[in-house]
């Protein structure tokens, strides 16, 4: 996959004022060691007050950045999402302590070459993710990351695995959302077919959402992957896979703009196989960033 695609390059001119202070002068990975630490706490505090509120999974916030507000559908010529979405419920399953990559020996194999295996069979609740965790746990052997993706998608040519597909991920997702109160059921016309579509009722949902994606590379960059929070990470990683992240930047001044997509690609850019070794992250994870970045 392009590492690029889904973040477009704006027309933008350089500002030779840089005594300016803009956010533009703070583009390099290295930038920024020191982050005021009250501001994190307050900001902190906040998150954990609105995940009280409501507390959305990681598909959900990838399939809610896609969603178009007032229509309520994503883009018809987004063929990325579908993917992605799977990469998120295998990311979800990993994050709540369900799943994890086989150990290594002597020999360290790479992280596409690792199998998936079982970490705890307990049910989360979570419809999508019981049923996808169902299915890795019947598997033996295990399968790895890039094929419990395509199995998980319906994208596999073997006609035995068909069965592990996840059906109608987008609608059943969509009603998740439209339980908790962010969107509303309806029915669109379209010409030659009838479509059921999910316009946001709670804008503001949508918007808490986007402001943090834009304050994770913008005002709470940190210079350390491993200082930032691992949801947050992937939901970076995963929905510039899903081809909805240019959704959060539009609305970002141009230089802030610039900012956020130089930010982005140097994520996307990091060596997964070394970010992987560091033993305050999870391996799956990185797995998965592997199987989109690649």
């Amino acid at each position: 996959m392009n590492r690029a695609e889904g973040l477009t390059k704006r027309n933008v001119s350089k500002k030779k004022d840089e005594a300016s202070g803009s956010s533009e002068d703070k583009g390099d990975w290295g930038d920024w060691d020191h982050v005021d630490e009250q501001e994190l706490k307050d900001d902190e505090e906040q998150d954990d007050h609105e995940s009280k509120e409501m507390k959305l999974t990681l598909m959900e916030e990838v399939l809610l950045m896609g969603l178009k507000d007032r229509e309520g559908y994503t883009s018809f010529w987004n063929d990325c999402i579908s993917s992605g979405l799977r990469g998120c419920i295998l990311i979800e399953l990993a994050l709540r302590g369900r799943i994890e990559l086989e150990k290594t020996g002597m020999r360290r194999r790479s992280l596409l070459n690792r199998k998936i295996v079982v970490k705890s069979g307990s049910l989360t609740g979570d419809v999508l993710l019981d049923e996808a965790l169902k299915h890795i746990k019947a598997t033996e052997p295990g399968e790895t990351v890039q094929t419990w993706i395509e199995y998980l998608s319906g994208e596999t040519w073997n006609p035995m695995k068909l069965g592990y597909q996840l059906r109608n991920v987008r609608e059943r997702l969509a009603k998740s959302l439209v339980e908790k109160g962010v969107c509303t059921t309806e029915k669109q016309n379209f010409l030659l077919f009838d479509m059921t579509v999910h316009p946001l009722t709670d804008n503001n949902m949508k918007q808490r959402l986007v402001k943090r994606v834009q304050d994770a590379v913008l005002s709470r960059w940190v210079n350390d992957v491993h200082r930032m929070d691992k949801r947050m990470l992937s939901l970076l990683v995963l929905s510039h896979s899903s081809d909805v992240l240019e959704n959060a930047y539009a609305p970002l001044s141009d230089e802030d703009y610039e900012v956020a997509m130089k930010r982005t690609r140097d994520l996307l850019d990091l060596d997964v196989e070394q970010e992987s070794l560091n033993e305050r992250t999870n391996e799956l994870m990185w797995a998965v960033f592997a199987a989109f970045i690649k």
